[in-house]
């Protein structure tokens, strides 16, 4: 039941409004409600069919059914990556104006200042000036130095100008076991780029007639090396007749 008080706040509100011409007025059909007929008795005891949705459209809409997606997810998919495709849905990749392309990573430190000792060091041996007691300098030890090379490499060594690196003791191997480790001690040394090395061969005051054959054998190993730049006989408190001193060319 309408409200007074409602109805007549609504009359008051639409007196100033005209009703449409009939020529400006359309006719709209209600549509007739379809009955359905009634089931027969041998309906009712058949088996329950299955209803149609009650949200169905009608068949004269014509409406074109949404067409399936064909799309299809992989069968078996990390949880992680499923989860990261979730995250990152909707993100569209960057221009190639707008990429910051990183730098190299930097070369290792190298030790310039050492490298740098050791050239000037070497350059002086090899083009230095040559005084009188250097001419006068020298004596009966045992030493090497390769052909081509100038009597300051020599000179230098002799002097305790190369720092010692590294050393090797032979004492109490056989020949053929100071040979190879000798030749193993040196290529480690050449692949570490150490210069100046002791080799310790012993007095060979054990030896029959106080005569140290492997002292001999280390010399003329050495002098076969190419890594072998020179060497000379130790100073006393390095070894003395007992041990020579080194020096070996740059790995590079």
């Amino acid at each position: 039941m309408i409200d007074p008080e409602d109805l007549a706040a609504f009359q008051a509100e639409v007196a100033d409004i005209e009703p449409l011409p009939p020529v400006n007025r359309v006719q709209l059909n209600k549509p007739k409600r379809v009955v359905p007929p009634r089931p027969s008795a041998s309906e009712k005891n058949a088996p329950e069919r299955k209803k149609p949705h009650q949200d169905a459209l009608p068949a004269h809409w014509n409406i074109p059914a949404a067409a399936p997606e064909t799309t299809q997810q992989p069968a078996t998919l990390d949880p992680v990556q499923a989860e990261f495709r979730a995250a990152m849905a909707g993100v569209q990749p960057l221009a190639p104006a707008n990429l910051v392309e990183h730098g190299k990573r930097p070369p290792p430190p190298r030790p310039l200042q050492h490298l740098a000792d050791e050239q000037a060091a070497l350059h002086e041996s090899l083009h230095g000036y040559i005084g009188l007691q250097d001419r006068l300098e020298g004596g009966d030890e045992p030493h090497y130095l390769r052909t081509g090379l100038a009597q300051n490499v020599l000179r230098d060594l002799r002097r305790g100008r190369w720092v010692i690196q590294d050393e090797i003791d032979l004492h109490g191997l056989n020949r053929d076991e100071a040979r190879h480790l000798l030749a193993g001690f040196l290529a480690e040394c050449l692949h570490h780029g150490k210069r100046c090395v002791r080799v310790v061969h012993g007095k060979g005051l054990g030896s029959p007639q106080k005569t140290s054959i492997l002292r001999q054998l280390v010399r003329g190993w050495l002098a076969q090396r190419q890594e072998v730049l020179a060497y000379c006989q130790a100073k006393p408190p390095d070894g003395g007749e007992g041990a020579l001193i080194v020096l070996l060319r740059n790995q590079k």
